[in-house]
């Protein structure tokens, strides 16, 4: 009463008045339900639902930084509600068992005594009959159909049912599914384990048994679209069941995961079913029969699908097993079906996945279809895997002339993607990009998702290393797009990379990271991402973050067989760059072995011999050793005008090499190329660290001119910086300019000591051209051009550009 006579009062008042309680409790009897209906006549009324927190609270609510899979975890199990949330997350604490590992685990979440209390509360206030009803339904599952209620629940009639689910609903514990005639849903997934926890294990298991089979006949000859369910329930009865429909339907409920690309669930199913048969799930052990050659077949496809790239061998392992059962049964369909796995080969890693496709190749026609799909498959893992390009090649044209024979433009594009790859990692670019625009023109009228990935992934790393990168980021938001409709993780992972390349090329620190902490959240330690964001953390001037990435990185390494991989390729080149942009020299003992990993091998692919060489070149400028920058000028000469994914020219590299041999006409050349390519495709960051390096080569040479020139490129390159906020490279450019201070040679140029690139700018806005005109007359960045503006307005101590021209 005393609520409804304020509301009265408050229409012109400065009050706000605040008040909560819980629906659940509220029935239409209550006096509070009256005093609601009153309220919502009141213009000042509002009603506020109160939810539960978002998944993004909820790390907040934790308090310190955990990972994805363990919020997922909880937010799935607590939903939100605040009060569940803090009491599961103390007892976790409490335990010191607040981790993803033990909360994904069966028995890893447990009610906390305090919240088993709250939900008993409101189910002591249910008949004994609800409290029965809404037992045998938690066993069913989180949803319930009530015609499956009806055939389970013995000795109670559909009208006592009907009741007891009224009851049920009316108090809040469970809910009608939206959309469903005669679907209910528990309020909460802790209000249903708490009641199934309450039921001893062998009527659980009985249970189990009976709900199993009424869902048979229930379904009746739509039963296999509903594989998953009845999987999990013949699961838990095999005790009394045994393992013959458990098997049955975990392999169907497996191959329909697999199909929409939940690849996690699927390999849950599939070893489910080969534990229950007995069969090891890894080892060389064939398999013993075809209904474990098809699991252990399916498993492997799943394994490739998500475990980390290291681990492709476990995948390859399990293909190997499925196709040795095929072989000695005599079934050649299904095992060259085993050798066409879609297995994208990692580059350097020898899993076994050529042999397999050899001997399937061996079991077919050598012209036939089939064998063209083979071929495809035997190229790329020859190609990156052990690194021979001829029988890569060779192998891509035999398959190329088979889909034209067949008139098969699906397969013409895988091929072209995949010779398209290789050649990336060969450096063949400009064949590279040939062959994926090809590819990516037939995948116009193709729903071809994968190979079209790869081949805007291709055409991206081409582009990019060519110089182009206008081009490069169509095609890379391309991958991204094409990622996000596979749901493949390591696409995924792999779009957000090469975004992360394009923005940080450019200088966008703060989109660069953001993709890259997107394509950290699919893959936490994905090499690529990893070795991009140090260098992003290093260049924006984070060293404490940067070494942290470098950490992870180093874990990583550690992780993987001393292979010529992509973490030994990246390590080599991320660690000296770190040191040339720290000006700390670190950690080359790390780098130099990852580098002798990579190039003592026979199969390394060339790409990732010339990281690890770019790498050394850094290391032997940074120690000034003669002898080494002779050889490594010789192993990257051929290199001229490439860009490498760590935003660095190599022509950068060589004007370096030739500085440290003292071959500076050389160099000077070198540094002029690298200007050039920067400019045409718009990297900043690495044309301010040109300039940079061209000016201390010069002042190093000192010749006549020298310094002048090289106030020059000091100039542009801490505009060019301080615009991107690079504080390494700005506090190397302030301290450069000591070395020319005793010549003077600016102040005498020019007045109000104007540098040269501030003078141009000056004739052109003299001259009526606008920020962008300047920009692109003389190739600078329109922000860069309002640096030299504002430098300039400063210096003259003018009061806008009217008064500079």
């Amino acid at each position: 009463m005393l609520l409804g006579f304020l509301a009265r009062q408050l229409g012109d008042s400065r009050l706000l008045l605040v008040g909560c309680y819980r629906d659940t409790e509220l029935s239409r009897q209550h006096p509070l339900a009256e005093t609601l209906a009153q309220l919502s006549r009141e213009p000042v009324f509002r009603r506020q639902v109160l939810r539960g927190l978002g998944q993004d609270e909820l790390e907040h609510f934790i308090g310190v930084h955990r990972s994805q899979e363990l919020t997922e975890t909880l937010y799935a199990r607590t939903e939100g509600n605040p009060f569940f949330m803090t009491e599961v997350i103390k007892l976790l604490s409490e335990g010191g068992e607040l981790t993803a590992e033990h909360v994904g685990t069966p028995v890893g979440l447990r009610i906390p005594e305090s919240v088993r209390e709250v939900i008993g509360q409101r189910l002591n206030r249910l008949s004994e009959r609800c409290n029965e009803v809404l037992t045998t339904a938690s066993v069913i599952g989180r949803e319930f159909d009530f015609r499956l209620l009806i055939g389970v629940s013995g000795g109670v009639t559909e009208d006592q049912l009907l009741q007891s689910v009224d009851e049920a609903v009316s108090s809040h514990l469970i809910e009608d599914v939206p959309g469903q005639m005669d679907r209910y849903q528990f309020s909460h997934a802790l209000v249903q384990q708490t009641l199934a926890e309450e039921v001893s294990t062998s009527r659980r298991v009985r249970l189990h048994a009976r709900i199993g089979a009424a869902l048979e006949e229930l379904y009746g000859s739509d039963v296999e679209s509903h594989a998953a369910e009845l999987a999990h329930h013949f699961s838990e009865a095999e005790p009394v069941m045994g393992t013959a429909k458990l098997v049955r339907f975990s392999l169907l409920a497996g191959e329909q995961a697999l199909a929409a690309y939940a690849y996690e669930e699927g390999l849950g199913h599939f070893q489910r079913a080969l534990e229950a048969k007995g069969v090891p799930l890894s080892g060389a052990e064939p398999a013993p029969d075809q209904e474990a050659a098809a699991l252990i077949h399916s498993m492997g496809l799943s394994q490739w699908a998500i475990e980390p790239r290291h681990n492709l061998l476990i995948a390859v392992e399990n293909l190997t097993r499925a196709f040795a059962y095929y072989i000695e049964a005599g079934d050649t369909d299904q095992a060259v079906a085993i050798a066409e796995s879609p297995i994208y080969p990692l580059p350097g890693s020898q899993s076994g996945m050529a042999r397999l496709i050899g001997r399937a190749l061996e079991l077919i026609p050598a012209d036939s279809h089939r064998a063209g799909r083979l071929l495809s498959q035997y190229g790329i893992a020859m190609g990156q895997a052990h690194g021979d390009y001829e029988v890569a090649q060779e192998a891509f044209s035999r398959a190329l002339n088979i889909a034209r024979s067949f008139k098969d433009p699906n397969l013409e594009m895988r091929i072209l993607a995949y010779s398209a790859n290789v050649d990336i990692f060969h450096m063949h670019w400009d064949e590279c990009v040939d062959k994926a625009l090809q590819a990516i023109e037939l995948g116009r009228e193709i729903d071809e998702v994968d190979a079209l990935f790869l081949a805007h992934y291709v055409a991206m790393n081409g582009l990019h290393r060519l110089g182009d990168l206008p081009r490069a980021r169509r095609h890379a938001e391309a991958t991204l797009d094409l990622a996000e409709r596979s749901r493949d993780r390591w696409w995924l992972a792999t779009a957000w990379s090469r975004k992360e390349i394009v923005f940080r090329a450019e200088g966008d620190w703060q989109a660069a990271r953001e993709c890259s902490d997107r394509g950290l959240h699919v893959l936490p330690l994905d090499l690529r991402l990893l070795g991009n964001r140090i260098l992003l953390e290093y260049e924006s001037g984070d060293f404490e973050q940067g070494e942290s990435y470098l950490d992870r990185l180093q874990e990583s390494m550690r992780l993987h067989e001393p292979e010529p991989t992509t973490v030994f390729g990246i390590t080599a080149a991320v660690v000296p760059m770190v040191a040339r942009i720290s000006g700390a020299a670190s950690k080359f003992h790390v780098a130099e072995a990852a580098a002798r990993t990579v190039l003592e091998s026979q199969s390394a692919p060339p790409a990732f011999g010339a990281w690890c060489r770019i790498g050394l070149a850094v290391i032997v400028c940074e120690e000034s050793d003669i002898d080494k920058a002779k050889d490594g000028y010789s192993a990257l000469e051929h290199l001229t005008g490439a860009t490498w994914p760590f935003g660095i020219t190599t022509d950068r590299i060589l004007g370096l090499l030739c500085c440290t041999l003292g071959r500076y006409e050389r160099a000077v050349g070198h540094f002029e190329d690298g200007m050039v390519i920067c400019r045409r495709g718009g990297c900043q960051p690495e044309y301010a660290w040109t300039c940079h390096d061209y000016a201390e080569t010069l002042l190093l040479r000192d010749s006549s001119g020298d310094r002048t020139k090289a106030v020059q490129l000091l100039d542009e390159a801490q505009a060019i910086s301080t615009e991107l906020e690079m504080p390494p490279l700005m506090a190397r450019v302030s301290a450069l300019p000591e070395q020319a201070a005793s010549l003077n040679e600016r102040a005498q140029a020019y007045p109000d000591s104007l540098t040269q690139r501030e003078v141009e700018v000056l004739r052109l806005i003299a001259a009526g051209k606008t920020d962008r005109e300047i920009a692109e007359e003389l190739v600078i960045g329109v922000r860069t051009v309002s640096t030299h503006v504002g430098n300039i307005l400063n210096k003259t101590n003018a009061a806008n550009q009217q008064g500079l021209v």
